[in-house]
């Protein structure tokens, strides 16, 4: 392991497992030995706040004139909290694709994650694809993300296989390979231990109980999915997968309707911009639509 991973392991496998306040506490306290590392550990930092929708703390801490990472990382920032200025950004962003010459990985990165923010997937590729695959595993990890929302488990299985190439042992690569299997349906149990094995070694967080409650969902295994997403919800209360996880083993369990009718209105209040909602919401518009053109028949 070279003394840069050395050095931000601990933070970036926090940060990896969704665990935000440890990767900002060890941020705070990590001496590094370089400046580029100082640089990357700070992105990490930021990035751990802008999980947390901690938007405020990140524009108010990194100056328009920043560095190009720390730049992008307040260019996200900006992105989610500023829903009148979203369309602005992708726009300019755009523009300069063309003759954008950005190497290095976590400019990148960041770059595709605006672009995956705002749904434009294939963009979000082609930025990714300026970047050297051995460099950054963590590009690669995005890749997959993108790949199975595109339900394109084939492309997904190909970067994952250039991971492990590079490094298998890699907590980013054990992850994707576990992302691929519960998206796949193959190897459910696998991907349940891989998710369990980095919850002992490190900390159960909200992103991996979520992922354990997904592999258990899909083999018909729901009260111990409902174990898991209870207390993905006791953990944060307000965790978009956790509450359409729900909603869906609800489902299985043939719980109330009102039940999850709860959890969508909480949805639609507190997360108004995730895909489940919008296409949720573009679903019960259309039904509307379409139900305006039957009126009930009136006997004579």
């Amino acid at each position: 392991m070279s003394k840069e991973s050395n050095e931000l392991f601990d933070l970036k496998t926090a940060f990896f497992l969704g665990n935000f306040n440890q990767a900002i506490n060890e941020a705070q306290k990590l001496k590094v030995s370089e400046p580029d590392l100082q640089c990357e550990k700070d992105v990490y930092m930021y990035r751990s706040y802008i999980a947390q929708k901690k938007y405020g703390v990140v524009l108010d801490d990194i100056k328009p004139n920043a560095s190009n990472e720390l730049k992008y990382v307040r260019l996200l920032a900006d992105y989610l909290s500023n829903d009148s200025k979203k369309n602005v950004i992708v726009t300019e962003l755009d523009s300069q694709l063309g003759s954008l010459n950005v190497t290095n990985p976590l400019d990148i990165l960041l770059i595709a994650n605006i672009y995956v923010n705002a749904e434009n997937y294939e963009t979000a590729l082609k930025v990714l694809y300026n970047v050297d695959s051995t460099s950054s595993l963590e590009c690669s990890a995005l890749a997959v993300e993108i790949y199975l929302k595109l339900d394109r488990i084939d492309l997904a299985k190909k970067e994952v296989k250039k991971m492990i190439e590079i490094d298998e042992d890699a907590i980013i690569t054990q992850l994707a390979i576990a992302w691929v299997s519960m998206s796949s349906g193959e190897k459910l149990q696998d991907a349940y231990f891989t998710f369990q094995e980095q919850a002992d070694k490190h900390s159960g967080t909200t992103s991996l109980l979520n992922s354990q409650a997904v592999c258990q969902i899909n083999q018909g295994k729901y009260d111990e999915a409902q174990t898991l997403l209870q207390e993905a919800l006791d953990r944060d209360s307000n965790n978009p997968d956790a509450m359409i996880n729900m909603i869906v083993l609800n489902q299985h369990l043939g719980k109330p309707i009102e039940v999850s009718n709860r959890l969508i209105s909480q949805l639609k209040d507190s997360h108004k911009d995730h895909p489940f909602v919008k296409d949720l919401s573009n679903k019960e518009n259309e039904f509307l639509r379409i139900s305006q053109n039957y009126h009930p028949s009136v006997g004579n």
